[in-house]
């Protein structure tokens, strides 16, 4: 039995998935059909990519700078959803310790309204 080892992590928007997806797709068509799964992730990530890759990494380093976001995972989260609505924001720091306030979802709502 082989195991594989995680080499390295990080957190990718869906934007960035489906481009990565995309080339993984196009190689492998080359050589067979695609598998079922292949084929249903990718139609997953086409439906929900909402923005380029390029400009959903720089949405993700915009939000990571401010103090109330600060966290790459939080950052991706919010790219990968683009909250219209203050209701939005807040479900996603449901599970923080961090009580976020109205000035702080209107400053996110903002950043993330420059990128529709």
């Amino acid at each position: 039995m082989t195991f594989k080892e995680v080499i390295e992590f990080d957190y990718i928007t869906i934007s960035e998935a489906k481009e990565i997806m995309e080339e993984i797709a196009k190689k492998r068509q080359e050589k067979a059909d695609l598998l079922y799964e292949t084929r249903r992730g990718l139609r997953h990530l086409r439906n929900f990519a909402k923005l380029p890759p390029e400009q959903a990494k720089e949405l993700v380093e915009e939000l990571e700078k401010l103090p109330q976001v600060g966290r790459k995972d939080l950052a991706v989260k919010i790219t990968d959803l683009m909250p219209e609505i203050p209701d939005e924001i807040r479900t996603i720091f449901a599970k923080e310790r961090y009580n976020i306030t109205a000035e702080e979802i209107e400053e996110i709502l903002e950043i993330v309204d420059k990128y529709r």
